[in-house]
């Protein structure tokens, strides 16, 4: 069943300090969809996220979940709709993996209640998804970068929200891993119909599993829409500062952007040369 919940962001402006990140933002998620924000470093993509899961408090507008300010829900009721992977999560020194992923299941705890069976079905059907079966009595911090990412993506699908955000999935994986995570989530989109916003560096991955592209700009949402709108070579030297070519991916369909480095260029030039 596809995932009804609606998330947007209205006039949102955030901020750290002195410093403003992004100001007078809105933006709609689209239900029961992928979404992927791309960016250059620094653009705001992570701070958004970062307060669409209200781990940072507006300094003006407002991020809401079916009509109302996630700032003002109760976590626990948030958390039961919406679950969230940081970019740089910290796990509590000796916890082992399979402790770790039965947190995601805290928010479907009620006083005085235990834990049930329901509980142990969606640990370990988190854990086989995430190929983390034989690192569950493993303490989380003698994993390998690659693996404990694969461990907190296991915790967040435990969570089992209706909305999942996502800071960098594929950080610390090869390139194996990271389309093994992204099929993961794309299968997790169409058997549940779970809304899932990722900030993803790779721009091909992220116009190849999303269904909707947001390519931010200096705090400001520069393009958004269906990724054979969104991903030009316009907005690549728009967003990234970064000459391209984008053609069609043969596999997909999906557009596929090609850098155009400076000695690319030269070769090109080169090339067009007659030799003496």
């Amino acid at each position: 069943m596809t995932s009804t919940h609606t998330l947007q962001a209205a006039g949102l402006s955030l901020g750290y300090r002195d410093r403003v990140v992004i100001e007078d933002l809105d933006l709609a998620v689209p239900a029961g969809r992928i979404t992927a924000i791309v960016g250059a470093n620094a653009c705001g993509k992570s701070t958004l996220l970062r307060s669409m899961s209200r781990l940072l408090a507006p300094r003006a507008g407002q991020v809401l979940l079916d009509g109302r300010a996630v700032h003002t829900m109760p976590a626990k009721e948030l958390a039961r709709t919406l679950g969230l992977l940081p970019q740089s999560p910290v796990a509590p020194e000796g916890i082992t993996v399979a402790d770790l992923v039965g947190r995601g299941r805290h928010p479907h705890q009620r006083v005085l209640s235990r834990w049930s069976r329901e509980d142990d079905q969606a640990v370990a059907a988190a854990l086989e998804a995430t190929g983390t079966v034989d690192l569950a009595e493993r303490a989380v911090d003698e994993l390998s970068g690659g693996q404990r990412q694969r461990v907190w993506i296991a915790m967040a699908l435990a969570q089992q929200t209706d909305l999942l955000l996502l800071d960098e999935p594929t950080t610390f994986l090869d390139v194996s891993h990271q389309v093994e995570v992204l099929d993961l989530l794309t299968d997790l989109n169409r058997d549940r119909g779970t809304t899932v916003v990722m900030v993803l560096h790779d721009l091909n991955l992220a116009a190849r599993y999303a269904d909707h592209l947001v390519a931010m700009a200096d705090g400001r949402v520069h393009a958004v829409g269906d990724p054979g709108d969104v991903l030009t070579a316009d907005t690549v030297r728009v967003v990234f500062g970064l000459d391209s070519q984008v053609v069609e991916d043969p596999l997909t369909g999906r557009p596929l952007m090609l850098p155009i480095g400076r000695h690319h260029v030269r070769a090109r030039a080169g090339s067009a040369t007659p030799t003496p």
